[in-house]
C-alpha cells in the first residue's frame, strides 16, 4: 500500500509550526491536508492547500485526514487521542503521550482493538548525540560502561506565560524534558531496577517544577538524568564513563536550531554537526574527537507512514512510552517521599 496518507495537525503552536508541519511536509508518503486552529489561519497561510477547522469535532466530521497529529497542551492529549482513535484515525501524540500511565494503557488497548497506528513524538531518539552513544555502546568503545549522565540545562531565570509554567495538569520541566531524557536512557540500557528523584521549584514564584535530578540503577550501570533552568555555565549534554575511557559531549543536537531558524528539513547535510562541536573520547593514551552521527528527525514520520502502509514496525511504541510515564510517576513519588522506588513498586 503506497497511498499518500492525509495528515492533520491539532493545535498549531510553536512546536507544530516549526517542527511537525515541516517534517510532515517533506515526507513523500504524507500530505498535510488540515489543521485545527482555534483562532487565525497561520498554517493555511504557510501551506495554502491546508483546510482550517476550529475544533477537533469539525475536523473529524469533515473526514479529511487518515492520520491526526496532536500537539495541544498535555492535559488534552488523552481525550483528543481517544476521540481520534474512536473515529478510526491513526494518531501521533506529541510527548508525553498522556499525563498518567493508565490513560496511555487505555489508548494502547483501543489502538489494538481498532487496528490503528498510535505513536508518540519522541524525536530526540534521533538526535545525533543519542545515535552516537548507541554506536559507542554497541562497539564497546569505552569498554564496560558503568555510568551515564544526561543534562538538559538552560538559563531561563524569568518565568514565562507558557502553559508549561502555569497551574495546569502536566506542567513543568519533568513532563517536558524528563520524558525525553528517560526515554533515551531506557533506549540505551533497558528498564531500571530502581529510581530516586529530586524534583524542585527553584525560581522565585515558580508554580511548576523547574528542576529535576533523577538517578536510575541498572545493576552495574548507574544513570543520572537532570535538567535546570538556572544553569548559566556550560554543562555537558552527555557524560559516559566506562572501564576503558569516557565520552563527553557538549551542546544540543543541531536540528532544533535549524527548525527555529525556519529551515526546511531537507538535504543530505540536514542533521550534520560541524566538527568543532563533536564530543571527545578520553582514555589512558589521551583524547580524541568522536564524530557525531547525523541526527535525523525525518526518520520518525517516515516510520509512521511506513507503519500505516504495512511496510515497517513502529520505532516508538505505546508500551515503551508507558514505561517512561511510570518512571516519571515514580519520580514524583520518590521526590515527595524522599526515597527510592523499585521496579516492583513502580511497575514499569
Amino acid at each position: 500500500m503506497n497511498t499518500i496518507i492525509r495528515t492533520a495537525i491539532v493545535g498549531f503552536g510553536s512546536v507544530a509550526e516549526k517542527m511537525h508541519a515541516p517534517l510532515i511536509d517533506v515526507c513523500d508518503s504524507l500530505s498535510l491536508t488540515a489543521v485545527v486552529e482555534r483562532h487565525g489561519t497561520k498554517c493555511q497561510e504557510k501551506y495554502p492547500g491546508v483546510q482550517t477547522f476550529r475544533s477537533l469535532e469539525e475536523l473529524l466530521e469533515a473526514d479529511v485526514a487518515d492520520l491526526i497529529v496532536i500537539t495541544t497542551p498535555n492535559e488534552f492529549h488523552f481525550p483528543m487521542a481517544k476521540q481520534c482513535l474512536m473515529a478510526g484515525k491513526h494518531v501521533v501524540v506529541d510527548k508525553p503521550v498522556t499525563i498518567f500511565s493508565h490513560e496511555a494503557e487505555e489508548l494502547g488497548r483501543l489502538a489494538i482493538e481498532k487496528n490503528l497506528i498510535l505513536s508518540v513524538f519522541h524525536n530526540r531518539r534521533f538526535d545525533g548525540d543519542v545515535l552516537t552513544i548507541q554506536k559507542i555502546l554497541s562497539e564497546k568503545t569505552l569498554g564496560e560502561v558503568v555510568y551515564l549522565e544526561s543534562h538538559f540545562d538552560r538559563f531561563r531565570p524569568e518565568i514565562t506565560e507558557n502553559w508549561r509554567e502555569k497551574d495546569v495538569p502536566g506542567n513543568g520541566i519533568t513532563y517536558d524534558l524528563g520524558v525525553h531524557l528517560i526515554d533515551q536512557i531506557v533506549l540505551f540500557f533497558g528498564l531500571p531496577n530502581w529510581i530516586q528523584a529530586d524534583i524542585r521549584k527553584q525560581r522565585t514564584g515558580a508554580i511548576a517544577d523547574d528542576y529535576f535530578d533523577i538517578q536510575l540503577d541498572f545493576g552495574s550501570i548507574k544513570a543520572r538524568a537532570t535538567a535546570s533552568v538556572l544553569a548559566a555555565s556550560p554543562t555537558p549534554r552527555f557524560l559516559v564513563q566506562g572501564k576503558k575511557g569516557s565520552y563527553v559531549k557538549f551542546g544540543l543536537d543541531v536540528q532544533e536550531a535549524k527548525f527555529k531558524a525556519g529551515q526546511r528539513p531537507e538535504g543530505d547535510d540536514w542533521g550534520v554537526e560541524p566538527e568543532e562541536k563533536w564530543g571527545k573520547i578520553f582514555h589512558s593514551e589521551g583524547e580524541e574527537a568522536r564524530q557525531t552521527e547525523d541526527g535525523d528527525y525525518r526518520i520518525f514520520y517516515q516510520n509512521i507512514a511506513e507503519a500505516i502502509q504495512g511496510k515497517s514496525t513502529l520505532l516508538v511504541t505505546i508500551p515503551q512510552t508507558i514505561n517512561v510515564l511510570k518512571i516519571i510517576e515514580a519520580s514524583f513519588k520518590s521526590s515527595r517521599e524522599g526515597r527510592r522506588i523499585g521496579n516492583e513498586e513502580g511497575g514499569w
